[in-house]
């Protein structure tokens, strides 16, 4: 089974002219001299590397298609007729308190200092891309009023046009990064957080003394990796100019803007673009404690890190090292990745995909456990978009995974809330966008809510925000309604048991039991005592699914049991 055919991608614009196609090497099974286009060979034959990238720099997201043999969607999630876990103390379960509604999504994570979230899901780091930046405050105010944190990626004070510099190279002042940050404090109300993130780069122009010293920002993130790509991040830039600007600030920048035939090349019109890109970290774990310990006595009350989809060894130094320094939380982001820019190759074919990296994440955390260690608590990512994926990564790691950060699932509906807003001004809305209404107040089903809210401040929150808040309600809504039918109405009430593998390579890979073998003890012994089970009389209440087995083996009499 082929699981992807390379050669030809929507994200590349590059396409097959042929319908038959080889389908390990993606190319035209009938290949013809004078083809005028356009597969990833044809196309690189004269735009080279540019070919490497998605295209459309600052206007799209992509998002890798390899179709792995396992993923989240090879698992079930439990339903069950009896029982309910997580009820609020002193509330009794029965039928008129646990109504989905009443299911309790609140989250938190950290250690000395937590952080609470009003649903288990929070951004993925938006940093140095166009994307990113031209969204921000769709991004920042949508996370802010829906109460999840949001991830300020590395970079971006080190391409700020408005950046300036010490004498020593270290920041004085970064407007876009006091833009960031300010614009998400504004409509802050105390959940979530605003997590600024670091790399190599970062560290040498002082990233984390300029946001703790200018604005008293209490949590920064180590960044070790991501899962769309194994090299630092990268951006495009259009002009020569800024292209050695960025240079001169230190960056790798491709093709080098120094050299005469690439400056011939630019003035001729042949090189377009510029990319810049972030230098590889090297990870010891002297040098990691040692850095956590200075940015803890700097003053930073939380730290966590950021880490992708490298081997089970990285992984390992992640757990361990992370537990050892008393980090607040660990994300793991497994492959295929989203991105704003990472090579599309490298996007497809590298790195542990997300089931397995994420297993084998659970695994890691246990043998800690088993030792005494304490883990950091845990977020996931690659892939995610729709509430009950996030279900499944919260059963299979449970009780370590406390959130699931999601990349792409939350940028598209900030872009959307922000593209409805355009068409309303332009006198120009989609059929798809106009079948819902004329008006704001029409549109979105969420506008009078936040109106309530907010009254006259509804004004200064953009229709972007509007769009991230009312996607984050379905969201809410839509975990609700599975935590209720598998009778957890608490995050920390979600376990292992309430998933199941549908194939035995899923079962084999995650560890979760096979559907036809899942609760097969307990349901062998229901049938084995089925005669005692028909004789009982009166009325017997449900706390979990497993009580009926306490009744029946009770000595004395025993009375009907009653389904919640």
């Amino acid at each position: 089974m082929n699981l992807r055919r390379p050669n030809a991608n929507e994200s590349t614009g590059t396409f097959n002219r042929s319908r038959s196609v080889v389908p390990m090497s993606g190319i035209c099974s009938s290949c013809h001299d004078g083809c005028k286009g356009g597969c990833e060979i044809w196309l690189s034959s004269f735009r080279g590397r540019e070919v490497l990238y998605p295209r459309l720099f600052g206007d799209v997201t992509a998002g890798a298609d390899k179709n792995y043999p396992v993923d989240y969607s090879h698992l079930n999630i439990q339903g069950y007729a009896v029982g309910a876990k997580g009820m609020p103390e002193g509330v009794e379960a029965d039928p008129d308190t646990t109504i989905f509604a009443n299911v309790n999504t609140e989250v938190q994570y950290g250690w000395e200092a937590p952080v609470k979230m009003s649903m288990p899901i929070f951004t993925g780091a938006l940093g140095s891309t166009e994307i990113a930046r031209k969204n921000w405050e769709h991004f920042a105010v949508g996370a802010a009023i829906s109460g999840i944190t949001i991830v300020c990626g590395e970079n971006v004070c080190g391409i700020d046009p408005g950046l300036e510099l010490s004498d020593e190279g270290k920041i004085v002042n970064s407007p876009e990064m006091d833009r960031r940050i300010e614009i998400y404090r504004r409509f802050h109300h105390g959940y979530g957080d605003l997590i600024v993130q670091m790399n190599v780069e970062d560290t040498r122009l002082g990233v984390a003394e300029y946001i703790l010293d200018k604005h008293g920002l209490d949590t920064i993130e180590l960044k070790w990796g991501q899962g769309a790509k194994c090299i630092g991040g990268e951006i495009k830039v259009k002009s020569i100019e800024r292209a050695l600007l960025l240079k001169g600030r230190g960056y790798n920048v491709l093709p080098d803007p120094e050299r005469h035939d690439v400056q011939m090349a630019y003035a001729g019109g042949a090189i377009k673009e510029f990319e810049r890109h972030s230098r590889l970290g090297f990870v010891s774990l002297e040098s990691f404690l040692m850095e956590v310990e200075r940015l803890r006595k700097m003053g930073f009350k939380r730290i966590s890190l950021k880490t992708g989809a490298y081997s089970a060894v990285e992984l390992a130094m992640a757990l361990r090292y992370g537990s050892g320094a008393g980090l607040d939380l660990i994300t793991i982001d497994g492959a295929p990745g989203g991105t704003g820019m990472s090579p599309w190759p490298m996007m497809n074919e590298w790195g542990i995909p997300s089931l397995y990296l994420h297993s084998l994440a659970h695994e890691f955390c246990q043998k800690l456990t088993r030792r005494g260690i304490r883990v950091p608590d845990i977020a996931v990512a690659g892939g995610f978009s729709t509430e009950d994926g996030v279900f499944k990564a919260l059963a299979l790691g449970s009780p370590y995974v406390k959130a699931v950060c999601m990349g792409r699932g939350l940028m598209i509906p900030g872009m959307v809330g922000k593209n409805i807003g355009m068409w309303l001004e332009e006198g120009n809305l989609p059929k798809t966008v106009s079948q819902y209404g004329e008006k704001v107040e029409e549109i979105f089903v969420s506008y009078e809510e936040l109106k309530d809210k907010y009254g006259d401040d509804l004004k200064d929150i953009p229709l972007g925000a509007v769009g991230i808040y009312t996607y984050c309600q379905k969201f809410r809504t839509g975990l609700q309604q599975l935590m209720a039918g598998s009778r957890n109405f608490s995050l920390s009430a979600i376990s292992r048991r309430d998933l199941m593998a549908l194939t035995e390579d899923a079962a084999k890979v995650t560890g979760i039991p096979y559907v036809m073998d899942a609760y097969r003890q307990e349901a062998e012994e229901i049938l084995e005592d089925l005669g005692a089970f028909e004789r009982e009389a009166g009325m017997v209440h449900l706390s979990e699914p497993m009580a009926v087995l306490r009744v029946l083996r009770e000595g004395t009499r025993r009375q009907r049991i009653s389904a919640l």
